[in-house]
């Protein structure tokens, strides 16, 4: 039988969503804001040291920006965690990923800080450790689990390594409809980005538990 996520926020299927949209950002920021990355802060601070090294001040700023911001969203999503009940109608990840597409609505220039939001509001998937925003430690993760089932022949890992593997694709998909929308829209491009997250903050208002508890009445 196939397991299904309890809560939403942790299902393959926001997974795909979040996956895609992360791509999408990332294409959007290096095409469009003069190869600056929204997601990979990792290549950001590798040029920010190049930049430093080179006393490019300019360069400096334009890719610490990026970074600060980054860790700023992470820190704006934790808050927003703080201060919310569980019990209330919203969930925190859902004002979490509102205020993502909000912030990519208004101010486009902030696509780290809406890339920072999502790194921290959601981590798992189907109770793994995915990201949604970059590949490196999807990639490592599901080549592990590939040559555990190579080694041991175990079903869940071989699963494992497709989940992995999969947002992955959906994180490419999602940087080559980036890339087709930009041709069309340029700027405004980052718009259907926002409509990405608007979807996710919709599919979050499905209660999977309570329609287990249903089914199983």
């Amino acid at each position: 039988m196939k397991k299904i996520a309890k809560q939403m926020s942790e299902s393959i299927e926001l997974g795909i969503v979040l996956a895609a949209s992360g791509g999408f950002m990332d294409a959007y920021s290096y095409i469009m804001r003069d190869h600056v990355f929204a997601n990979a802060q990792t290549g950001n601070m590798l040029l920010l040291g190049v930049s430093i090294s080179e006393r490019n001040w300019p360069e400096v700023v334009r890719y610490l920006f990026p970074v600060l911001a980054f860790a700023a969203g992470i820190m704006l999503a934790d808050l927003v965690r703080f201060r919310m009940d569980e019990k209330k109608r919203l969930h925190w990840r859902q004002i979490s990923v509102l205020l993502e597409a909000i912030v990519l609505l208004l101010a486009n220039s902030l696509t780290s800080l809406a890339c920072g939001i999502q790194v921290e509001s959601f981590r798992k998937i189907h109770g793994n450790g995915i990201a949604t925003t970059m590949c490196i430690g999807n990639l490592r993760s599901g080549t592990q689990n590939l040559c555990d089932y190579i080694h041991t022949k175990e079903k869940k890992c071989l699963s494992k390594s497709i989940l992995y593997y999969g947002v992955i694709l959906c994180f490419i998909i999602g940087a080559v409809l980036g890339n087709v929308c930009i041709s069309y829209m340029q700027e405004k491009a980052i718009l259907v980005c926002a409509f990405f997250l608007l979807a996710a903050f919709i599919m979050m208002f499905i209660d999977r538990e309570k329609e287990e508890h249903e089914s199983r009445s």
